[in-house]
């Protein structure tokens, strides 16, 4: 008898481990969900989206994309404009798209705090790398979130944003893909390196290739853009890839590849010669004076291809 109770002790505890460990199964229908958690004391909203393929296939582990969402923009603009939800149904990643804050306190005119912009994020020095943080830890929590798969792109102050987070989340992030976006951080030191792919067409006037101020200013703060060769400058340097690239035109499209880098890291660069503020390949960003998008050169895709190519050794 003895023994037979011993057994099943032993059957509840494992049970009970097993359960503590297990991501909890609260995703059971694929397409959006709207989520929230609270970050130093305010309550943080995102989308997720959870593919067919994920339902279906039920997998153990699984990439996961944080897409971020310009300046004005919210978690909806950002699926809209990039399409990364569509791209997730043929690949089986899951999508996050966090929302910033504003102060009108609903979900438009959404910033980030991404160094020196924008808007009510800056103005109230919001925790955003936190949130992201915390955001991460909660659907690791919830899906079997692969930790060695986990990506971070944006547009815009969602590009600066992405940045940042590399910055301060190289332990978490393996790879980045800004898109229009300056690395405006004042101390960035990665503990660990990060490959990043970049996007940004020649004649954008938001944020300008070549750095300096806007010429189209969307924000009340002055602020002064890096160049692009900047942000390519620092990263090879921080992940010590080769100091000359392998140089690719193909139309509009300049592709600057430098690889090498430490466990595996490699930075691209893609400049997109006609190009304005807007993601390539997307719908147009949801404000007056926005650009048009270019067709015949997919960002989504290109990043994807990327990202899935770089996870955490």
């Amino acid at each position: 008898m003895k023994k037979i109770l011993r057994f099943f002790t032993m059957i509840i505890i494992l049970f009970l481990l097993v359960a503590r460990h297990a991501p909890a199964e609260t995703y059971g229908r694929p397409g959006y969900h709207d989520g929230s958690l609270t970050h130093a004391g305010m309550a943080r909203t995102y989308r997720l989206y959870i593919p067919t393929i994920y339902v279906v296939q039920k997998p153990k582990s699984v990439p996961l994309v944080i897409v971020l969402h310009g300046g004005g923009g919210n978690a909806k603009n950002a699926a809209r404009v990039t399409g990364f939800s569509q791209k997730a149904n043929t690949e089986g990643f899951i999508v996050a798209y966090p929302d910033g804050t504003s102060w009108i306190g609903r979900n438009i005119f959404l910033t980030w705090n991404s160094g020196n912009c924008c808007g009510y994020a800056l103005e109230n020095n919001i925790d955003d790398v936190g949130f992201i943080k915390a955001l991460i830890e909660k659907l690791e929590k919830e899906l079997p979130i692969d930790p060695k798969r986990i990506y971070v792109t944006g547009i815009s102050n969602g590009a600066m944003m992405s940045y940042r987070l590399a910055c301060e989340l190289s332990d978490k992030i393996a790879a980045i893909g800004p898109v229009a976006g300056a690395l405006n951080v004042k101390d960035c030191n990665p503990a660990y390196p990060v490959s990043v792919v970049i996007f940004h067409g020649k004649f954008d006037d938001h944020v300008r290739y070549n750095g300096g101020k806007s010429l189209k200013m969307a924000d009340n703060h002055d602020r002064t853009d890096t160049p692009v060769s900047y942000a390519v400058s620092f990263w090879t340097k921080n992940d010590q890839c080769s100091a000359t690239p392998e140089r690719e035109e193909k139309g509009r499209l300049v592709k600057e590849l430098y690889t090498g880098g430490l466990s595996g890291t490699e930075v691209l660069l893609y400049t997109i010669m006609d190009g304005g503020h807007a993601w390539p390949g997307g719908k147009k960003l949801g404000y007056i004076g926005a650009d048009e998008p270019i067709y015949g050169v997919s960002a989504t895709d290109l990043i994807w291809e990327f990202f899935k190519n770089h996870p955490k050794p």
